[in-house]
Formats: structure tokens, C-alpha cells, sequence
């Protein structure tokens, strides 16, 4: 406790749960006061009445249950204006499907717009060849772009792609694949970023002032999803005027550490660019370490494996010259920067590891992100090494099946499906382990997430078969990688709940740590706090 001070806010709930790695707070500890953007005591009713003078707000919430402000620690806020533009086909599960979703947004469009979609499961396809023939059977001369679900690969139409200019023999510096016929043809899948960068360019680009009021909008849906704060695994070319523009009019409503990207098969020059950019801040946002990327994913065929997929696919790096990541990370490392490395195949996650464990002096924090088969001798690596890990509970929970019928398992085969999406292996090894949604690949859930993580299968399908529950975390650890861990992998200490901290916090309407992760998963989200001021509230308290 500290000594009174008249408060701005008191919040009076059920149980605070401060994640400060104490013994449970007693019953009485109910209620939290806020003065000047801090946590200024924490007790229960009577001991907080000291706090409350003519000018202090109080709000009354009854059983709810307040924590420190949960952190998404892998989002696409910016990027995702465009990852998500047209039709919503994410829940498209048989081509026919995805037919009736474009034929409903074709009939939306003027005669000069693209058809465009985004967020096609694979699964979709139902086994055969990702071509863009449905695209010429729906839009015909009229161009026509789908990005895939995970957003590293798109299926554009034989228009689009004629637009382009796109014949089928590009060459990239990095992994990236315009998918051809036996004859040579484009079939209209693209692979990673630079063949999806052939069309993108000649799609008419939204405008900045529809991009800041649909980003402001984004990230308001995640503070009432439960988000106090999002790290940006990105950082898009309009992110800052984007978000300086906002905070000319209004406040963010939730804060922002962006990294931007380190991209494959860039000169290790560039490392004096992104030095540069560190630390630039607003009120909400701040650029803070570089994300890398190893490998693609495995449902495109781009992660990298020690042996191929089942397809023959998945045996390179992103980088045609690895060595030239382990030289970027190293110059990173060298002058102090954070680092958060995209590996997602077990020789991708491996080669990652390696050269975080080499580093002739640790300067800085270094994650690896995804992280979806990974083998023993890496996983030992992790806990010897002291790499940070990050993961999303709903990839595996959205986008696999127990019994090995999903694209992703099929192309790994039962031994390295059977090692995917270790997350409780991760933590039984000490391994501290952020959790995020990687929106817009899943949706920013932060119950959801929660509820998936503890549960191995989607929480809202008790029919579902829980994909190896023996990974699954419990309410507790799913708990700390939305709070304190999200701040440890990248070399900061945050997410708890103690007199002088920021007060971000999270309110629920029921206690994660009591309830079953059923019910958690049904849980409404009664408040978010960011800097002591109420930035969404269940009784519809307008964003500030």
C-alpha cells in the first residue's frame, strides 16, 4: 500500500490477480486505485475508501475480476488493412464455399474494382491443386486476389496475373515462388512476399485517411477483445504517419511496440536503418527490435524442414544464403537491438537457435516466433540457451486436426506433426513463452486464446478432438504468456499488477484461474484500462 492519495479512478471488483509471482491475493484484495496513469494501491473496499475523494471516478464492477492489461505479442494492425480487404473467407471449408463467398462480394463490386478476398484455409481446396481457376470461373476478365489464410502466399486470377505481366520465370532473392504447370505456366499461386509483390502494386490502394479510421477501428475491436497493448510484428511503410495522424485527433487504443522487418536476403547494411528507427515514440506506440524471418510455412510449402514434406517441399530457408542471417542477427546482437525471428520447420527453428546460441556476447533478448515443429535436441537448446519462445495456440487449435487430416499434417507426416506446437513442452522446460493471435492469420481473441491454449482444440466446439492435449497449458501459464512474459521475451519487465506500475489493466467477468477453460472461453470482458483512463467498457463507455 502507499500512502493516500485522492485517486482519478477507483476500480471495485471481485479478486485482483496481480501476476507478480506472490501468494494469491486474499479475498479482500478486490479493488484498484489509479492516479496519474498509475497503479497507486491495491486493496480491498474499506482500505480503498482512503482513495476516493470529490473528484475521483468509481467503478463498480461485481465480481469482476481485474489483472494486469493482457498483451497480444504478435499482431499486423497496419499490414492487416490490406491482408483483410474483400471477402471474408475464413470460414470457407470446400471450394464451394468459397464460390458462394466471391459470387456475394462480386455482386458488391463496380465494373473497374478487383475481386479480392483474404483468409482461404487451404483446407479449402479439399486436397487438390491451389490453382487460380475458381478465380477465372467467378470473376472472368475482371482481376481477381486471394490472400491464403496464414498471408505468405495468395491465388491470383489469369487476368490479374496477365496485368502483371507474370509468365512464370521470375527469379527472387529470396525463397519466394511463382507456382508453375509442367508447361512452364503460372498456375496463379504465388509464394512469399516478393512474387506476391508482382500484383500487389496494381491493386488500387486504399486511402490514407480509410486506412487510419479502419486502423483506429482494428484496434479498438482489440480493446474490447480484452488488448491493452499489441507488439507489432511489422512495421508497414505508412505505420508511423498512420499512427501520428491519430494521435493528432484521438488516443490509441491500445499501445503499440512495432519491430520492423529485417527482410531475407538484405545487405547486413541495412542493420543502420533500422538502428535508426529505434526508439522513435508517440504517446501509445514506439518502435522497439527487428523481426526476422527464417522459412515460409508449412501449408504453403515454404517452411524449412530437415527432410522434405510430404510433398517434396519445405527444404530451404527463406534466405538463399543463410549465413547472412546469422550475420544480420549477429550486428543486431552487437549493438543491443531485440530481435524476434519467424521459424516455423524444425531445421528453420534449429538453425535459428543455433546462432541465437552462439552469439559471441548476448546483447539483447532474442525470440524465436511460431515455432510449430520443432525436435528434442532444439527444444534442449532452448532451455540451455535461454531463448525466448512465442507461439499462438489457435493455429493449432483453427487449422489442425487430431486425427491428421488438415493440409499441415499431411505435409509434415505423423512423426512431425506429432512434435507440432509444443507450447507445454516449452514451459515444463522453464522456457518463458509469449502468446498472441498473429491477426489478421487468427482472430485477436484474447479469451478465445486463452480458452484454446489451456483446452488443444477450439474452444467454442466441444466436439472437437483436442490435438496432442498432452502440449496443453494450464489456466496459469496461459495466463502469464498474455501478462509478464510478453514484456520478458523481449528483455523488459511489465504485465503485473503493484503500486507504481502503468496501469493497463484487463477486467473479466469471471476469474481464468477458477473457472473451467470452457467457461473462460465465454468470458465477456468488462473493461480495458491504458494509462488510467477507460478505453472500453461493457456498458459501451465511448473509446476515448
Amino acid at each position: 500500500m502507499s500512502t493516500a492519495t485522492t485517486a482519478d479512478l477507483v476500480i471495485l471488483g471481485g479478486r485482483v490477480i496481480t501476476m507478480t509471482g506472490e501468494p494469491p491475493a486474499p479475498e479482500e484484495t478486490s479493488g484498484v486505485a489509479v492516479a496519474d496513469g498509475r497503479v497507486t494501491g491495491i486493496g480491498g473496499r474499506e482500505s480503498l475508501e482512503r482513495f476516493i475523494g470529490e473528484t475521483t471516478t468509481v467503478i463498480d464492477l461485481p465480481g469482476g475480476v481485474i489483472m494486469p492489461g493482457f498483451v497480444d505479442s504478435h499482431i499486423h494492425p497496419v499490414l492487416g488493412l490490406d491482408l483483410t480487404r474483400g471477402a471474408d473467407l475464413s470460414g470457407c471449408r470446400t471450394l464451394d464455399d468459397v464460390r458462394a463467398r466471391l459470387a456475394a462480394e462480386l455482386d458488391t463490386l463496380r465494373d473497374d474494382d478487383w475481386l479480392l478476398g483474404w483468409g482461404l484455409d487451404p483446407n479449402a481446396f479439399e486436397g487438390r491443386e491451389i490453382t487460380g481457376r475458381v478465380l477465372d470461373e467467378i470473376a472472368g476478365d475482371r482481376p481477381a486476389f486471394i490472400r491464403m489464410f496464414d498471408a505468405h502466399a495468395a491465388v491470383a486470377s489469369a487476368r490479374a496475373l496477365e496485368l502483371a505481366g507474370v509468365d512464370g520465370g521470375e527469379r527472387f532473392t529470396d525463397g519466394s515462388r511463382v507456382v508453375t504447370d509442367a508447361a512452364g505456366r503460372p498456375t496463379g499461386y504465388l509464394l512469399e512476399m516478393q512474387a506476391l509483390g508482382l500484383v500487389l502494386p496494381l491493386i488500387p490502394e486504399l486511402t490514407f485517411e480509410q486506412k487510419a479510421d479502419e486502423l483506429y477501428e482494428v484496434l479498438a475491436r482489440m480493446a474490447r477483445a480484452g488488448f491493452t497493448s499489441g507488439q507489432v510484428q511489422d512495421l508497414a511503410p505508412d505505420a508511423i504517419e498512420l499512427l501520428q495522424h491519430l494521435e493528432r485527433t484521438r488516443e490509441l487504443p491500445i499501445r503499440l511496440r512495432m519491430s520492423p522487418w529485417f527482410e531475407p536476403g538484405t545487405a547486413v547494411e541495412e542493420v543502420d536503418r533500422l538502428a535508426a528507427l529505434q526508439g522513435r515514440r508517440g504517446r501509445r506506440w514506439v518502435v522497439e527490435g527487428v523481426k526476422l524471418m527464417i522459412d515460409g510455412t508449412v501449408d504453403n510449402g515454404t517452411a524449412w524442414l530437415h527432410e522434405p514434406d510430404c510433398f517434396g517441399e519445405s527444404t530451404a530457408s527463406l534466405w538463399l544464403e543463410p549465413e547472412q542471417y546469422r550475420e544480420a542477427l549477429t550486428e543486431l546482437d552487437r549493438r543491443g537491438i531485440p530481435t524476434t525471428t519467424h521459424a516455423i520447420g524444425d531445421a528453420g527453428i534449429d538453425f535459428v537457435a543455433r546462432a541465437i546460441a552462439r552469439l559471441p556476447h548476448r546483447n539483447a533478448t532474442h525470440r524465436i516466433e511460431h515455432i510449430e515443429t520443432m525436435t528434442d535436441d532444439t527444444l534442449e537448446l532452448f532451455r540451455s540457451a535461454g531463448i525466448m519462445a512465442s507461439m499462438q495456440p489457435t493455429h493449432c487449435t483453427l487449422y489442425t486436426k487430431a486425427d491428421g487430416s488438415d493440409n499441415w499434417s499431411i505435409r509434415l507426416g505423423e512423426e512431425r506433426a506429432g512434435r507440432g506446437f509444443r507450447t507445454g513442452d516449452l514451459v515444463r522446460a522453464g522456457v518463458p513463452l509469449a502468446l498472441g493471435s498473429d491477426w489478421p492469420v487468427a482472430p485477436c481473441d484474447a479469451v478465445g486464446i486463452l480458452a484454446d491454449a489451456v483446452l488443444r482444440r477450439p474452444h467454442d466446439d466441444p466436439a472437437a478432438t483436442p490435438v496432442r492435449p498432452d502440449q496443453a497449458l494450464d489456466a496459469l501459464d496461459a495466463l502469464r504468456g498474455f501478462t509478464t512474459h510478453p514484456y520478458t521475451t523481449v528483455g523488459q519487465r511489465g504485465g503485473v499488477l503493484e503500486v507504481g506500475a502503468v496501469a493497463d489493466l484487463t477486467v473479466l467477468d469471471r476469474d481464468p484461474l477458477a473457472v473451467s477453460a470452457e467457461e473462460l472461453g465465454r468470458a465477456e470482458v468488462l473493461l480495458t484500462l491504458v494509462d488510467g483512463r477507460v478505453v472500453t467498457e461493457r456498458e459501451s463507455v465511448p473509446v476515448d
